[in-house]
């Protein structure tokens, strides 16, 4: 309808998602790069973007779209969109956080499990017949009565202390400042890695945090350590990591995220050490679908009242 507002919906979501956005919306459509840019050419009237996918919105892709006053972004994380700026110029942004916390908490005890009881040399040598030809796999090392330290201590970090719970860890977190848990803060992060068995990053991506996990803390974690990252793959020197597990001077890996993905490094692939994950620390049928709702039901209230129901921190002030 003509008097609908303007929806740029980005990405090739599900069909229920394209059914209801379009039953309330004027809906273009952009599933790569090269028809993103040809809106863009001419943007004038588009209000709203539903961002199903890592789509980068810079200011000069503010600047296209001079009507825009929304984006409802697929994710907790937003580090491709320049929140700040999109703020400055009075435009909600809103992301899906809370309904995936427990599907990435399980992701990063999954990783932890399968990096130290060896899942996969340990089923690649039963698959080969190792078992029968050469005997019993080497001894591995349990996941009880850890030092775990948490890098990241937001709504996903808490769901994490609360899932290992069972295990027996003693936990220690590093933040920008400390909070009121029950658990040890430690404000320097080659501390907190020193006197962890693992450590788990879970903190938002973006250049405040690039690097964050580097050569040094990656040494402090040790020829024993582990290191979790279901994160953004930004957060890690990759190079540094990568170094580090082939010279046996860290214990091992479990990654969900990468500095330049989907492209994974032919020295990652090669270890067997680090087990790797296509970045699905929240990928089941069931999470996916809270979290299109929620790109939805953001989208909805906005035509309603202007507010969405999760606003991004940077755009808290303009929610109502």
């Amino acid at each position: 309808m003509a008097d609908q507002p303007r929806l740029l919906l980005l990405g090739s979501p599900a069909a229920r998602y394209v059914e209801r956005l379009g039953a309330g919306f004027q809906m273009t459509r952009a599933e790569s790069q090269e028809a993103f840019e040809a809106v863009l050419v001419d943007g004038a009237g588009i209000e709203a973007i539903a961002m199903f996918g890592h789509w980068v919105i810079s200011p000069k892709v503010l600047d296209a779209l001079p009507d825009l006053k929304i984006i409802s972004n697929f994710g907790v994380g937003y580090d491709t969109i320049d929140a700040a700026e999109a703020a400055s110029r009075g435009i909600l942004v809103s992301h899906t956080p809370t309904v995936l916390n427990e599907e990435v908490a399980d992701t990063a005890l999954m990783l932890w499990l399968a990096v130290s009881r060896q899942l996969l040399p340990s089923e690649r040598w039963a698959r080969s017949g190792n078992w029968a030809e050469k005997g019993s796999y080497p001894l591995t090392r349990t996941i009880r009565n850890r030092t775990v330290g948490i890098l990241g201590m937001g709504r996903i970090g808490q769901e994490i202390a609360a899932t290992i719970q069972p295990f027996s860890p003693t936990i220690l977190y590093h933040t920008r400042s400390p909070k009121d848990l029950p658990f040890e803060y430690v404000g320097d992060l080659v501390e907190m890695a020193r006197r962890s068995d693992v450590l788990i990053v879970i903190t938002p991506g973006g250049p405040a945090t690039q690097h964050l996990v580097n050569a040094e803390v990656i040494d402090a974690l040790g020829p024993e350590g582990i290191l979790i990252n279901v994160a953004r793959g930004t957060v890690v020197d990759e190079a540094a990591l990568t170094a580090a597990l082939a010279d046996g001077r860290l214990g091992g890996a479990g990654l969900d995220v990468f500095e330049e993905e989907p492209k994974i490094t032919e020295g990652l692939k090669s270890l067997d050490n680090v087990v790797l994950l296509p970045h699905v620390g929240s990928a089941t049928v069931e999470t996916r679908e809270m979290m299109g709702d929620l790109v939805c039901d953001n989208l909805d209230q906005w035509t309603s009242n202007g507010t969405v129901k999760t606003p991004v921190p940077e755009c808290a002030g303009l929610n109502g």
